[in-house]
C-alpha cells in the first residue's frame, strides 16, 4: 500500500469511500464485551473532518465530554496520515495522552497488526481492551445517543436524536444525503478525471436544492425535530 494517502481515486478517476473495517458497539449490558463505562473509552478526531465533526457534536450536545475522553490531531495531513501534535505546535490540538502515539497510524496497527486499510477519523478507542471499537462516524453517534446514559445528568439524557418514531423519516434523509452530499463533495473533489468529476458534481446540487425546498417550509429536516439527520448534514454544508 503506498504511503501516499491522498491519492484516493481509482484508476477511473472515481474516488470509493473505504468501508470502515472497525464495527462493533459499545453496549448497554454490563457482560458485553464493549460494556458502557464511564472514562473507558475515547475519541480521536480532526476539527477539519466532517465525519469527525459529528461525533465531536454529539458528544458534546449529550454531555459526554466527562465521560469519553478526546485527542485532536494536527490540522495537517501529511504522507504518514494524521499527526499528533501539541497545543502549541498546533492550536486546537489535543495529543494523544492515552496511548501517547504519533501518528493514527499507530493506533490501526496496535489494534490489527496486518490493517491495510485507510487511516481515518474518527476512531472510537477502548482504554480497558487497547483495540478500536469502532471507526464508523454514523455508528459512533448512535453510540453517543443512548449507551452511556447512565452516566450523564437526567437532562442530557433525555435528548434523543434518533426517536424511535421518527427513524425512518431519518434514515430516508440520511441514505440520499450521504450518497449525493456527504460522500457526494468527495466524489466530486477526489475526482481525478473530467468524467469522473461530471458523474457526481450535478447530484451535489440536485440535492442541495431539494433540501433547500425542503427547509423552506421546516427547520429540521425529519418531523420538524433536531435529529441525527440534521447533524450529519449539517458538517458538510457548513464546510
Amino acid at each position: 500500500m503506498s504511503n501516499n494517502i491522498l491519492k484516493w481515486a481509482s484508476k477511473d478517476g472515481e474516488f470509493r469511500r473505504q468501508t470502515s473495517t472497525f464495527r462493533d458497539f459499545v453496549s448497554t449490558d454490563p457482560k458485553a464485551t464493549f460494556a458502557a463505562e464511564p472514562n473507558r473509552y475515547h475519541l480521536y478526531v480532526s476539527w477539519a473532518c466532517p465525519w469527525a465533526h459529528r461525533t465531536i457534536i454529539v458528544r458534546a450536545l449529550k454531555g459526554l465530554d466527562s465521560v469519553i475522553g478526546l485527542s485532536v490531531v494536527d490540522y495537517l495531513l501529511g504522507d504518514k496520515g494524521w499527526k499528533f501534535s501539541s497545543e502549541k505546535e498546533c492550536p486546537g490540538a489535543i495529543p494523544d495522552t492515552v496511548n501517547n502515539k504519533q501518528y493514527i497510524r499507530e493506533l490501526y496497527f496496535q489494534a490489527n497488526p496486518n490493517y491495510e486499510g485507510r487511516f481515518t477519523v474518527p476512531v472510537l478507542w477502548d482504554k480497558k481492551l487497547n483495540t478500536i471499537v469502532n471507526n464508523e462516524s454514523s455508528e459512533i453517534i448512535r453510540m453517543f445517543n443512548t449507551a452511556f446514559n447512565d452516566f450523564i445528568p437526567e437532562d442530557k439524557r433525555a435528548i434523543n436524536f434518533y426517536p424511535e418514531a421518527l427513524q425512518k423519516e431519518i434514515d430516508d434523509w440520511n441514505t440520499p444525503i450521504y450518497d449525493n452530499v456527504n460522500n457526494g463533495v468527495y466524489k466530486s473533489g477526489f475526482a481525478s478525471t473530467q468524467q469522473a468529476y461530471e458523474n457526481n458534481v450535478f447530484n451535489v446540487f440536485v440535492w442541495l436544492d431539494k433540501i433547500e425546498e425542503h427547509l423552506k417550509n421546516a427547520d429540521y429536516l425529519a418531523g420538524n425535530t433536531f435529529t441525527e439527520a440534521d447533524i450529519r448534514l449539517w458538517t458538510t454544508v457548513i464546510r
